[in-house]
């Protein structure tokens, strides 16, 4: 299996967009060559005989509904994405996309109900974490039972200037 990826600026630094052939797979903070070792390791455990291959071309539209949500205050997103993880983290980042809409926020509780297992809250953290699919699968919308921003795998920073982007805080 073949699957193509692209790097693009943006104004939380350097995208890594990967894709197959008709889905967007994954989206990492920093350039291939930062985050080389962990999209090998990624790829090895769920997609082994994939072949990476740099194509501006085959990343297109992923990009340019990026550009547009960087470039506007709402731009849903329209892209196929195929989820890879466990059964239990799918449905969190099922949830997460289903649940919290442009400038609006949950807590890790209120994910955990909504997935029908109110107690897992810190699972419900974990899988958040691994969320493959920064700023599509939002879980930058994520934030603590306080109502504070807590944890976020690109790093705060990125987390309050994409809430600042979306009017949230």
């Amino acid at each position: 299996m073949e699957l193509y990826y692209d790097e693009m600026d943006s104004p939380v630094g350097k995208l890594l967009l990967i894709s197959s052939r008709k889905k967007l797979v994954r989206i990492d903070y920093g350039s291939f060559s930062e985050s080389k070792e962990e999209v090998s390791k990624w790829i090895h455990r769920y997609i082994p005989n994939a072949r990476l291959i740099r194509s501006t071309e085959a990343l297109y539209d992923v990009r340019n509904q990026l550009e547009r949500y960087f470039s506007q205050k709402s731009a849903p997103f329209n892209i196929e994405m195929e989820l890879y993880g466990t059964p239990f983290q799918k449905k969190v980042w099922q949830a997460l996309y289903d649940s919290i809409p442009y400038g609006e926020t949950k807590s890790y509780k209120d994910i955990a109900r909504l997935i029908g297992n109110p107690k897992a809250v810190r699972a419900v953290g974990g899988a958040v974490n691994k969320n493959p699919f920064s700023i599509i699968i939002p879980c930058h919308r994520v934030i603590g039972a306080s109502g504070k921003m807590v944890g976020y795998n690109g790093g705060l920073d990125k987390k309050e200037f994409l809430l600042q982007h979306e009017g949230i805080i």
